[in-house]
């Protein structure tokens, strides 16, 4: 079992996989290294002295400054290092793509839809215009479990707490992510719930919807019904008997789309989850399918890695003004860019934001950026995407699903419970927390710790994952968990 690794030929410090004791002697590059004090697990270690105000250098790049002279084999932490990053800044673009090599083509078990879209699910959603009438919409639910039979995977309700009280593009937002999810081809019937005096109201979001099947959406306005309740229910039923009809069939794996995320991360997950998330992203993008990458505020500090991916210019300027936005909406609210990471990303090892993004960033894998992408913009190009969202897990992820997402894959160094409105795959960077918290997760990478390479697990992870597109319940659906949740950006009335 490996105790320790330097991840880059440049780096200036390595990091342990496995608690180590002071006193512990490493070797590294043919260096014998003393530690001169305890290193937690996902935590780092000086290779050679560092002076103050040197950087220091981590996945090949710098993590941050030091604040104090810090001498070989010494913990390296927030008590010594510091943020290198500023404000708003000015890019160039550098080109430096290197394209995949297509791969062998393979097929998933999905649902076609008439419109030609694909599902991985064939559930039934009941979608609030507004807050109003979430309990309402939870009561439905509840008593339409009845109508989940033969091969109908669900019927969820996805309450939230706007839809009115809103202004500008707040307002237009949540309009575009409850269109969003009335069109995602996870639900094979959707149940458009309102209450009829709100702002966003059914007649103004069926204008986001755009074109749909009468036959799949339906809607409902309570204040015109004498038992809203009762009449969900007779709707839920017709709708169960046309959402009976779809069937499982091959559809290739270049129509699936699959969303990354990360949280509770670790000093770990940007070297066993993260790259193996990455490697999944490459080898479906070789077969022709499309990823997406979020949580913009968590690209500061490697976003010149991702903009001199994007394939053309005006991709790199897209980039350039999807993370110079995020700055500018922080620096809006009198609020610090660089607030970040957490206290649980800290106490695994995680320093600086340099040092969560680079290994943030590790999921989008080699690929070329063909696609940047608005909060709740559906994707349109096959490949990587860029998505704007913030980081925190239930809206970036909520916002994933909207622009597409089959499938969302979460890396974790903490664990967490929570789902999204599509199959939310939970990812442990390390073997402890998979193993403490086998409710929670799905899929192990700490094992690259102890075995493997990996190209070995990313592919293990790919099978996972056609697997679960082929209708294999991600732990969270097995415990019935759906969240939804959107952005909240503007003033309430």
């Amino acid at each position: 079992m490996k105790t320790y690794l330097k991840i880059h030929k440049d780096d200036n410090v390595a990091v342990a996989l496995s608690p180590l004791k002071e006193g512990t002697k490493v070797i590294i590059d043919d260096q014998e290294i003393t530690l001169k004090e305890y290193i937690p697990q996902g935590h780092k270690f000086a290779l050679t002295d560092i002076n103050k105000e040197t950087p220091v250098i981590k996945y090949g790049a710098q993590i941050g400054l030091a604040k104090e002279a810090i001498q070989t084999g010494s913990w390296i932490h927030t008590h010594n290092l510091k943020t290198g990053l500023g404000d708003l800044l000015t890019y160039s673009y550098t080109k430096n793509i290197t394209p995949l090599e297509p791969s062998e083509s393979l097929c998933f078990d999905g649902y076609r839809r008439s419109n030609g879209k694909v599902g991985v699910r064939n559930e039934i959603w009941i979608i609030p215009t507004v807050g109003c009438v979430n309990n309402v919409a939870t009561a439905i639910e509840k008593q339409a479990q009845q109508y989940k039979t033969g091969n109908i995977d669900d019927i969820v309700a996805f309450p939230h707490p706007y839809g009115c009280s809103q202004m500008g593009d707040d307002q237009e937002n949540t309009r575009q992510i409850l269109a969003d999810l009335v069109n995602h081809p996870n639900a094979g019937g959707v149940l458009v719930l309102g209450l009829g005096c709100e702002n966003s109201n059914i007649d103004e979001l069926k204008k986001h919807i755009g074109d749909y099947d009468e036959q799949r959406v339906r809607f409902l306005v309570a204040q015109e019904s004498e038992d809203e309740i009762a009449d969900a229910l007779k709707i839920i039923k017709e709708l169960a008997e046309k959402v009976c009809q779809y069937h499982r069939e091959p559809i290739p794996a270049s129509e699936l789309i699959i969303g990354m995320k990360c949280g509770g991360s670790d000093g770990l997950s940007g070297i066993t989850a993260n790259p193996t998330v990455g490697g999944f992203s490459d080898l479906l993008i070789s077969k022709g399918g499309t990823t997406i990458l979020t949580e913009v505020p968590e690209m500061f500090g490697a976003e010149t890695l991702l903009m001199n991916r994007c394939e053309t210019k005006e991709l790199f300027d897209e980039t350039v003004n999807l993370v110079n936005d995020f700055k500018n909406y922080f620096k809006s609210h009198n609020q610090t860019i660089y607030e970040n990471p957490s206290p649980g990303n800290k106490k695994g090892g995680i320093s600086t934001l340099e040092d969560k993004s680079l290994g943030c960033t590790q999921k989008s894998g080699s690929a070329p950026v063909k696609g940047v992408l608005s909060y709740g913009e559906p994707v349109k190009v096959h490949g990587l995407n860029l998505l704007s969202a913030p980081g925190n897990d239930l809206v970036a992820s909520t916002a994933l699903a909207a622009s597409g997402a089959h499938i969302v894959l979460f890396t974790t160094g903490r664990g967490t419970p929570f789902a999204s409105p599509v199959p939310t795959v939970k990812i442990s960077s390390n073997s402890a927390l998979a193993n403490k918290k086998s409710n929670w997760i799905d899929f192990n990478c700490g094992v690259l710790v102890e075995d493997g390479t990996p190209a070995e697990l990313s592919k293990n992870l790919f099978d996972f994952v056609i697997d679960i597109a082929s209708g294999k319940k991600s732990k969270s659906e097995e415990a019935g968990f759906h969240d939804m949740a959107i952005f909240k950006q503007g003033v309430t009335l």
